[in-house]
């Protein structure tokens, strides 16, 4: 068996399972490398990474580098002397410091490589109404979500799963996979494959504004599978007319109803205490709604202070 020196990697929650893995698996963590504490909330107040404060709480060496190239973190790298190193949420990295320690570096990425490269893997299989994804890991290469394969464990999607659910899932498949890469590595008992690059291979890209934005003129399923893909973040989000009035909402919670009618797609209806949006093939239910300037909230209580127009529609 060899002896480990882990570098571990990571910024936000989904990291922490991981790096929590491998304290409890019994690994020496020589180091943690995370995110620099940002400015948050109304009072722009410094906020720390959730794995900063994981590693704090286990009196671990935390480094914060701005920039990875820089030769004072080069230094300081080479001072925590890894021999292997674990990126779970990170950002890219210089060949300088994937290449650095004895043993390798790798990644856990959540989806089944070489589907899903990017940076939003779960939101886009839910999107694309997958039935099943996953978690791998893989060594790191020049390029992205590209590198040598190591172990892969598929997780199924459930009909009506939203973001939230399938993130906590694959975070926590996720970091026991990453326990059993370690321990491959430290048996000496790693034998990586290259990704087949053939088929047809999805990609998930960044979000933003566009690519979260509902677009009314399409089918009632591809609408859920975007709201529930973005719920409860970023969000996805469309224009509201109402009494003359254009406003930005945000859906979140909603159920479909596969129906045929004949009202133009974005129109909205109020059917007992039920706020319905009309799209091809039926109707999107909105159970969670947050109107601009306002905390979400759920259809009943928005219903019980807003109107909403008899020729209202969303677009």
């Amino acid at each position: 068996m060899k002896d480990l020196r882990v570098v571990f990697m990571g910024t936000p929650e989904f990291a922490v399972a991981s790096l929590e893995a491998i304290i409890n698996a019994g690994y020496n963590v020589v180091g943690v490398i995370t995110a620099p504490d940002r400015p948050a909330g109304r009072g722009r107040k410094l906020r720390e990474s959730a794995v900063k404060s994981f590693a704090k709480s286990k009196d671990l060496k935390i480094l914060q580098p701005t920039n990875l190239k820089s030769e004072e973190f080069q230094k300081d790298l080479e001072a925590l002397n890894p021999n292997v190193q674990v990126v779970v949420a990170f950002r890219m990295l210089p060949k300088s410091v994937w290449n650095f320690p004895e043993y390798g570096t790798f990644n856990l990425h959540a989806s089944l490589l070489p589907q899903y490269r990017g940076a939003a893997p779960i939101n886009w299989a839910i999107i694309n109404g997958e039935e099943k994804t996953g978690v791998s890991t893989f060594f790191l290469d020049e390029k992205i979500d590209t590198g040598a394969m190591i172990l892969q464990e598929e997780v199924s999607i459930k009909k009506n799963e939203n973001l939230e659910s399938l993130h906590d899932r694959l975070m926590q498949k996720g970091s026991g996979l990453v326990v059993k890469t370690l321990e491959l590595i430290a048996k000496g008992d790693v034998h990586p494959k290259a990704q087949t690059d053939s088929g047809n291979l999805k990609d998930a890209p960044k979000l933003n504004r566009e690519n979260t934005k509902i677009n009314w003129d399409t089918s009632v399923d591809n609408i859920y599978n975007l709201i529930r893909g973005l719920n409860p973040y970023p969000a996805a989000w469309c224009y509201l007319d109402n009494f003359s009035e254009e406003m930005q909402v945000k859906i979140y919670d909603i159920e479909k109803l596969s129906r045929e009618h004949h009202l133009p797609n974005g129109t909205v209806t109020i059917v007992d205490n039920q706020i319905k949006v009309a799209a091809i093939g039926g109707y999107i239910i909105v159970k969670e709604i947050q109107l601009p300037g306002k905390r979400k909230m759920d259809a009943k209580s928005l219903l019980n202070g807003f109107n909403f127009a008899p020729e209202a529609k969303m677009r």
